[in-house]
């Protein structure tokens, strides 16, 4: 590759699009020299055909949300978690929200529901909380009903693409790990900010890259397309950019990936007992403990590259200021 190909700057979205599909950036850095050249690039972005592009140095699957997957990790997590962050932890990070049993308020990224039931139990607030995999929510709402908080904690399916997916206003919202997963942040951003009252808090925690080199880092890669849902990561300075464009006033903006790298190997330090208590089950339990190390492989990838600073967990408290006040 010459030294033009080298310096040439590859538009961000289309860096997702290479790495997700396969492609060589360097491969894409060429296209872009080409066809700069020619004159033909409009608005720095292109498309590559499926059919140009090269194999993957390896078959890289998503890992689906089936009934095992969803039992095991909730032997690691605790049950109503698909992650890290137990009844504690949610209940630590959500006193910045100042909640109280008058409010009602929206969970993205409900997973399981349990965040979602801590906060009407332990606040007394009411929760809508929405999730992208449809298996998730359903599995979430049966447990919200089991628990008897099938009116106080409703889990259901979010259409990231519907015009306005959230039903009425509410006083609070809490984002868990679940943004990075949108194609559209601000999109998502906007819709929240409009659903929200005014001088309503919107918390926020998310994966965000340390910059867009970093989709080039074969773990990274590796990382993400293992994932139930395709994601759409981006940089923190982008997030921050997108909150403050849908209205908000950021009060903390703030890097959390020290604290949820403990959150992980705390979680994970209990998998030995686990596996042994697995492996008394004879073959049914065989396959859970294969089911248990591939969790355990997904959840070992992502601390590494926290730890290495490719990728962050970030906090956000962003603030919607009163009408009066525009």
């Amino acid at each position: 590759m010459d030294k033009k190909a080298q310096e040439i700057k590859v538009p961000f979205r289309l860096k997702c699009q290479a790495w997700w599909n396969g492609y060589d950036i360097k491969d894409v850095q060429e296209r872009l020299l080409a066809q700069q050249a020619g004159g033909s690039l409009n608005n720095n972005e292109t498309e590559i055909s499926e059919e140009e592009a090269p194999a993957s140095e390896e078959a890289i699957s998503s890992l689906p949300w089936d009934k095992l997957r969803m039992e095991m990790t909730q032997l690691i997590w605790g049950d109503g978690y698909c992650g890290p962050g137990g009844k504690e932890h949610i209940q630590k990070m959500c006193k910045l929200l100042a909640m109280d049993s008058k409010m009602s308020a929206i969970v993205i990224g409900a997973g399981f529901g349990g965040p979602s039931r801590v906060l009407a139990e332990e606040f007394g607030v009411w929760i809508t909380g929405y999730e992208l995999s449809e298996e998730l929510a359903e599995k979430g709402m049966q447990m919200s009903t089991d628990a008897g908080l099938g009116s106080k904690a409703i889990i259901q399916h979010l259409d990231p693409e519907q015009e306005k997916p959230f039903e009425r206003s509410y006083e609070r919202a809490y984002s868990k790990e679940a943004l990075y997963q949108f194609p559209d942040k601000e999109k998502i951003l906007k819709d929240t900010y409009d659903t929200l009252k005014p001088t309503g808090l919107f918390l926020i925690t998310d994966y965000t890259l340390s910059s867009a080199d970093a989709l080039e880092n074969h773990d990274v890669q590796t990382w993400l397309k293992q994932e139930a849902i395709q994601p759409y990561p981006v940089t923190t300075e982008i997030m921050q950019d997108a909150i403050e464009k849908a209205g908000f006033t950021l009060r903390v903006n703030e890097d959390i990936s020290k604290e949820y790298v403990g959150l992980i190997e705390g979680s994970w330090s209990k998998a030995a007992a686990i596996a042994e208590q697995l492996a008394a089950k004879g073959a049914e339990g065989t396959k859970a403990i294969q089911s248990l190390m591939t969790e355990a492989e997904f959840w070992t990838l992502r601390a590494k590259l926290l730890k290495e600073g490719h990728i962050h967990v970030w906090r956000f408290l962003a603030f919607k200021q009163s009408d009066e006040l525009h």
